[in-house]
């Protein structure tokens, strides 16, 4: 068997912590659905490449470790974390994540990017119908397809110990059903010596804390019937900056409703690192006709009136005005980065189009 290493600048991947730059080589095993398998390839605006494992050792050769993507500006500023696919099913916040990697230029700050916050959801088939895509395709500029993983909103089963009939959330006590163990959008904070799922929710946790990040942002989606779908949700600590971005985004044509992490969302990413980090933590749901109940679901691409490419708009025009917005409330730690195409751009051609 044949170690792969991670894709790195050198052979060994830099991590900086209190200000001292430590070198780690991470190699990841070919076990099913590891990292290296993703078709993730970065533009000229990434400056480094690391794994989630560089934040917490024992997930290295695990099929929850992950590529973590650094963007960093020639002028300083703030720290953002952008995270895809902490729910893998939920493909628009998959490709606003690999777009970020793909194509945007950071000019100010810096910006880490993880496109498979849940590596092991995203070769996790439970939960979609038996006629649902494992996989979706895309044909870049150049004529060439580009696959990408369809997964499911839990950790594959293979992967962790099995579901407990209760679920009892740390350190809150909460009790969940056993599944939630493996929805990684439920057991914030982790804990280090938890199952696979605390710990890539503790690997998170540690990133925040050791890189300094000012700003966590996870990207969801919703059924278009929720409550939830077309929704920011903002940890109270940062509902003024949630609050100017709805309003900028309403000029846009683009209309989110509001909501603040409420004391008993224990284990969601809003509230948890808001708590447990001195990030500003928000989530942003958009609309997945691929969720709605069975009977009514869509194409999670084609859907006539939610496409892919207006969700990944939407995704990406809200990550700018959160940012925005906390510039204008804190200069200092201003993050900013453009693309090579404009938004509106995202309405009209296929999303192939965007990918390298």
């Amino acid at each position: 068997m044949i170690a792969r290493s991670l894709l790195s600048f050198g052979s060994a991947a830099s991590v900086r912590r209190g200000g001292m730059v430590l070198l780690a080589a991470f190699l990841l095993m070919p076990l099913c659905g590891t990292a290296a398998e993703h078709d993730i390839r970065h533009g000229p605006g990434v400056t480094e490449v690391l794994a989630l494992s560089a934040y917490h050792g024992p997930l290295t050769g695990t099929p929850g470790d992950t590529p973590v993507y650094l963007l960093e500006g020639t002028e300083p500023g703030g720290t953002v974390l952008i995270l895809g696919g902490s729910h893998a099913g939920e493909i628009a916040s998959v490709m606003a994540a690999l777009l970020i990697v793909e194509q945007a230029q950071v000019s100010a700050g810096r910006v880490f990017v993880i496109p498979h916050a849940n590596n092991s959801a995203a070769w996790n088939s439970e939960g979609l119908t038996e006629d649902g895509p494992r996989t979706l395709t895309f044909t870049n500029p150049d004529g060439e397809d580009r696959v990408f993983a369809y997964g499911s909103r839990l950790t594959d089963p293979d992967h962790q110990e099995p579901d407990e009939e209760v679920f009892v959330h740390y350190p809150s006590g909460m009790e969940l059903p056993g599944h939630e163990a493996r929805n990684l959008n439920r057991v914030h904070p982790g804990r280090a010596d938890g199952t696979l799922t605390q710990q890539m929710s503790y690997a998170l946790f540690e990133l925040v804390r050791l890189e300094g990040v000012d700003i966590m942002i996870d990207m969801h989606e919703a059924p278009p019937t929720s409550r939830l779908a077309n929704m920011l949700i903002s940890h109270p600590r940062a509902l003024d900056v949630a609050v100017m971005a709805v309003m900028h985004l309403e000029l846009l044509g683009i209309r989110l409703g509001v909501e603040a992490s409420r004391p008993e969302f224990f284990g969601l990413s809003h509230r948890e690192f808001g708590d447990h980090t001195d990030a500003l933590g928000f989530l942003i749901e958009s609309p997945n006709p691929a969720q709605e109940s069975i009977g009514r679901r869509g194409d999670p691409v084609h859907d006539p009136d939610n496409p892919l490419t207006h969700r990944v708009r939407l995704q990406l025009l809200t990550i700018s005005e959160l940012l925005s917005a906390h510039a204008m409330l804190t200069p200092k730690w201003a993050v900013s980065f453009d693309f090579p195409f404009s938004m509106d751009e995202l309405l009209t051609a296929p999303l192939g189009a965007f990918l390298r």
